[in-house]
């Protein structure tokens, strides 16, 4: 994997706004990235779909499904379905929390 793709794929694991995820140029430009790694890295790929944790299951059922579609952006699609998914989960997490301490500082009193 080149520093040009490492730092494409990086950037997903970096973002910490779900709406610069969604965003249709960044998702175009990763999976120009990803065909790549595609034709010259596929096993570098592999190992960032774990890393990501990229359903093996749902990915190979799309590719299946859907073989005229281009796989780097379905692939693309994936890994910022995961990214976004966990960031919720973050949230939700850190939100839950939040409420826990407040409550645990309410009882005090």
């Amino acid at each position: 994997m080149n520093s040009e793709q490492m730092n494409s794929f990086e950037i997903v694991f970096s973002i910490e706004d779900i709406d610069k995820l969604n965003n249709d140029e960044f998702a175009h430009q990763l999976s120009l990235d990803i065909n790549q790694m595609i034709l010259t890295n596929f096993e570098a790929l592999v190992q960032l779909l774990y890393r990501i944790d990229v359903s093996e299951i749902k990915l190979k059922t799309l590719l299946k499904e859907n073989p005229d579609q281009d796989a780097g952006k379905i692939i693309a699609l994936l890994m910022i379905e995961r990214q976004i998914q966990k960031l919720k989960f973050k949230k939700e997490s850190s939100q839950a929390t939040d409420i826990q301490v407040n409550k645990t500082n309410e009882e005090r009193w």
